[in-house]
């Protein structure tokens, strides 16, 4: 099989990775996290005018990528940069769910996504549901021709300043159910709606949503009733695939501040980097950083295939991807010594990043159990 990317591909990685070289360096990131909103509208309108969003959608949905190696290119790009923004929560998460299940009046909103006039927020994980897709406590019934929503959602990214959600509610079965999960499509104020924002420790902002008595029309039900959580675990197994290439981007730049800092930082008048010891701990480090980029080429290839041997890749990819992302930013730490643990420093805010990607969409020991499970039933 060819690895190898396109030219569109190559295109657009090289555009995005200078834009963000040339427009989003070190202090103009710190001035975006530290603001009010916790990402950049601007930055945000020029995104989708280099087409970075729309390359995350298929052309059917309006887009000109949307494959795995897509999402891949952009995503290691975004982690180079530490970059904010929500492309993660609207066009991966959010979108992909429109895109899968929408019906032609919900993907015209699509168009809103893709050209950056508009942001969704996918709001699905509950407080307690540790990372189970299935546990959703968050009911919606029906009331004369509409929908009653109530609940509590947590960790809505960019909450505060979504235009549209998505939100997962159950209508039928016990929380745990795959069966029995539907969608809704949630516009920003509507009456019943809460939204608390607070900062996230490696940048942005999330939002708590609270759901009380919230009503939406018949329309506002985002593909079949009861049948949800396929539309789910795909949007999630996207997500999965995203961050684990922005892990990658960010680990290749703590590899190369790593590698700058042992061959110009001298100690007793020598190199560091002339230490066998620690030659020993960094050659070790690349290695698991190559591991992690066979991961996620693994991952972004199997993206589109049948859906037991797509979630178990993927599953693998975040495993492999949280365990060398928590050794690349302690190693990379500890050869640094105190420095690295500098706010100044943007080693420390890589850091930060690779060990919080890990609590995202389910963390190494999450996936691992799911891993084994999948197997099982390949095997059967």
């Amino acid at each position: 099989m060819n690895f190898e990317h396109t030219e569109e591909r190559r295109m657009l990685a090289d555009s995005l990775n200078r834009f963000i070289a040339e427009q989003y360096d070190f202090e103009t990131r710190d001035r975006i996290v530290k603001s009010a909103p916790g990402f950049s509208r601007e930055i945000w309108r020029q995104f989708a005018e280099l087409g970075v969003i729309g390359a995350l959608f298929r052309e059917a949905d309006g887009g000109f990528g949307g494959a795995g190696f897509d999402i891949a290119v952009v995503f290691e790009a975004l982690g180079r940069g530490l970059v904010v923004e929500p492309l993660l929560g609207s066009a991966i998460l959010a979108g992909d769910a429109i895109a899968a299940a929408g019906n032609e009046a919900q993907r015209a909103l699509l168009a809103d996504i893709i050209d950056g006039t508009s942001i969704a927020s996918f709001a699905h994980d509950e407080p307690g549901t540790h990372y189970e897709l299935a546990r959703v406590h968050t009911r919606a019934e029906r009331s004369g021709g509409q929908w009653v929503l109530n609940g509590a959602k947590a960790v809505v990214q960019q909450g505060e300043h979504a235009d549209l959600f998505v939100v997962s509610a159950r209508t039928a079965g016990a929380a745990g159910d795959e069966a029995g999960i539907s969608l809704f499509l949630l516009p920003a104020g509507t009456p019943g709606l809460s939204v608390r924002g607070c900062p996230v420790i490696d940048g942005g902002r999330v939002a708590e949503l609270t759901l009380t008595d919230v009503r939406l029309d018949a329309g506002a039900l985002l593909g079949a009733e009861n049948q949800g959580y396929l539309t789910l675990e795909r949007a999630a197994g996207r997500g999965v695939l995203a961050l684990c290439a922005e892990a990658l981007g960010a680990m290749e730049v703590v590899k190369t501040a790593t590698l700058e800092y042992l061959r110009t930082r001298k100690q007793f008048g020598t190199l560091i980097g002339s230490f066998q010891a620690l030659q020993h701990r960094m050659a070790d480090l690349l290695l698991e950083i190559e591991q992690a980029r066979s991961a996620v080429i693994n991952a972004a290839a199997a993206l589109d295939a049948e859906r037991l041997p797509r979630e178990r890749a993927l599953a693998a990819a975040k495993v492999s991807i949280g365990r060398i992302g928590a050794l690349v930013a302690e190693e990379s730490i500890q050869l640094h010594g105190g420095i690295g643990m500098t706010w100044e420093l943007p080693l420390a805010h890589y850091a930060k990043r690779l060990v919080m990607i890990d609590h995202q969409l389910g963390d190494e020991d999450h996936h691992l159990q799911r891993f084994i499970a999948l197997g099982k039933r390949l095997a059967a």
